[in-house]
């Protein structure tokens, strides 16, 4: 009987696991709030530790803004972060940009170019366009509207 058991969870493991669904992102109150007062608080898992480390160190020009923080902050976003960060090379980008991670071109490869251009969408960046629940951490594939392009 410890066989079936055995059997059933590998299979429920399995099939909670069979659309790709990530892990739930934890929630950081201080990462929410102060990255999440100018764009979507972007879910650590979506970059590599490494990315993590580069970005939160050249915060004075944060893809063309300003967003420093004190070195306490800094520390504790970085902290929760890195501790979350994707591992692999799947969420590691040169530009530091999410949607140039190999992880985002696959999950995203079946959005046209019209879609990608139409005035709605405006960028790859503006994830709440599609994701309409990411504002509240969730990501999952059943939180998905995405505009006719």
């Amino acid at each position: 009987m410890k066989w079936l058991a055995t059997l059933f969870f590998i299979l429920g493991s399995a099939a909670a696991h069979a659309d790709g669904e990530r892990s739930p992102i934890p929630d950081d109150q201080k990462w929410r709030g102060d990255c999440g007062s100018c764009h979507v608080a972007y879910a650590p898992q979506l970059l590599a530790a490494d990315d993590w480390q580069k970005i939160m160190g050249k915060l004075e020009k944060h893809f063309g803004a300003n967003a420093v923080l004190d070195a306490k902050e800094n520390k504790e976003i970085l902290d929760f972060l890195q501790h979350n960060a994707g591992t692999g090379g799947m969420f590691s980008a040169s530009s530091l940009r999410i949607s140039d991670t190999p992880w985002f071109k696959l999950e995203h490869r079946e959005i046209s170019d019209n879609t990608w251009s139409d005035p709605v969408v405006k960028s790859r960046s503006n994830c709440v366009v599609c994701h309409y629940n990411a504002e509240r951490g969730d990501w999952s594939k059943h939180g998905i509207r995405v505009p006719e392009g």
